[in-house]
């Protein structure tokens, strides 16, 4: 069992409380650092868990694996160092930091043996999972160009990097941000109570890596959370792409394949094996299989839980899953998406000091 503590109680808190009350032999959370008291008492009812107001109160009852910090990114990096220097291990919520400066600083303290990852949790969603398997079948060719309207920021730059398999590589970004109008979607606090529209500012950035791979960032604000907006992903290879859910790609030279990345689900009708995702099939091949089924994970939590899992093993075997200067090059690149918006001209990103302590 993988047992860890938990500082904050923010709505992704929630989250990883969640993923250990659902799979109670996998993980356990010895305890909730906050100083809500409405916070402490909702989690103790609905979680079983103990609250504690500062992180001493915490460690003086008990030992975890390690501390997953999920505060406000204005703190975080206070957060995070205050348990770096008890000598725990930190997963951080995303982002890495509230700005360059700050993520300079954190990268310092890790190329001096801070152990910090990050809960970057949408490279592990089982459809981008799926998607990256078929990349690695080589089913796509060589890698060209992905196209990512799923997330915003440093979400949406994490996935374009693992698209097109890139590390540090510095980038020329053109980007160009407007309003738009949308109906009233789903919140934080749930669903619609009035028929309103909403100003959005959407924002498109084109993305050319020094390698010579292309990314096209496109992303209005909400639309993840939007009942009326479509999430786009392509992935463009020489020999084939991925188009949302549909495979293409080439047997041979005059043998087109095209398949769809079909979703296998226990519960369903007659089956009995239980209810949840069973794991994701193209092609007659599987190139995903959920490692919790009959869980009742949506596929957030089940991304959540396996960066819980990768967690674990990261301080087993020091084998890093998302490291903290990835976690800094996402937000840095989203930052500088807004920026090539804002001033309406190129810029061409530098390599950071993180690099050299990835």
């Amino acid at each position: 069992m993988i047992t860890f503590g938990l500082y904050g109680s923010g709505w992704r808190s929630e989250f990883f409380l969640h993923v250990a009350k659902l799979l109670p032999k996998q993980f356990c959370i010895d305890g909730v650092i906050t100083t809500n008291p409405e916070k402490a008492a909702y989690f103790n009812k609905e979680f079983d868990v103990t609250s504690y107001g500062t992180l001493d109160e915490y460690l003086t009852e008990n030992t975890p694996l390690f501390i997953v910090e999920s505060v406000n990114k204005g703190v975080s990096a206070t957060v995070t160092m205050n348990i770096v220097n008890k000598g725990f291990p930190v997963l951080m919520e995303t982002p890495a930091g509230k700005d360059i400066e700050t993520m300079i600083a954190l990268s310092k303290e890790v190329a001096n043996g801070a152990k910090i990852q990050i809960a970057e949790q949408y490279p592990f969603h089982p459809l981008h999972a799926a998607r990256q398997n078929i990349i690695a079948d080589h089913k796509l060719g060589n890698i060209q160009h992905t196209q990512v309207s799923f997330s915003h920021g440093y979400h949406g730059i994490a996935l374009i990097r693992k698209f097109l398999g890139i590390g540090f590589e510095n980038v020329e970004i053109s980007a160009v941000s407007f309003p738009t109008s949308v109906a009233n979607g789903v919140t934080r606090d749930g669903e619609p109570t009035e028929d309103k529209m909403n100003k959005k500012i959407q924002t498109i950035a084109t993305l050319k890596f020094e390698n010579g791979q292309t990314a096209l960032y496109n992303f209005e604000m909400d639309q993840h959370r939007s009942w009326v907006r479509t999430p786009i992903i392509q992935i463009k290879g020489d020999r084939g792409e991925i188009f949302g859910e549909t495979v293409k790609y080439l047997l041979d030279y005059k043998t087109p394949i095209e398949s769809e990345i079909r979703r296998v689900t226990l519960g369903e009708n007659q089956n009995v094996e239980g209810f949840g995702l069973k794991g994701l099939v193209a092609a007659n091949t599987w190139y995903y299989k959920n490692p919790y089924p009959n869980s009742r994970l949506t596929d957030d939590e089940i991304a959540v839980a396996m960066c819980l899992e990768k967690m674990a093993h990261y301080v087993a075997t020091g084998e890093s899953f998302y490291s903290f200067a990835e976690g800094a090059q996402d937000m840095y690149l989203g930052m500088m998406i807004e920026e090539a918006a804002a001033c309406k001209k190129p810029i061409t990103t530098e390599t950071m000091p993180w690099v050299s302590a990835n």
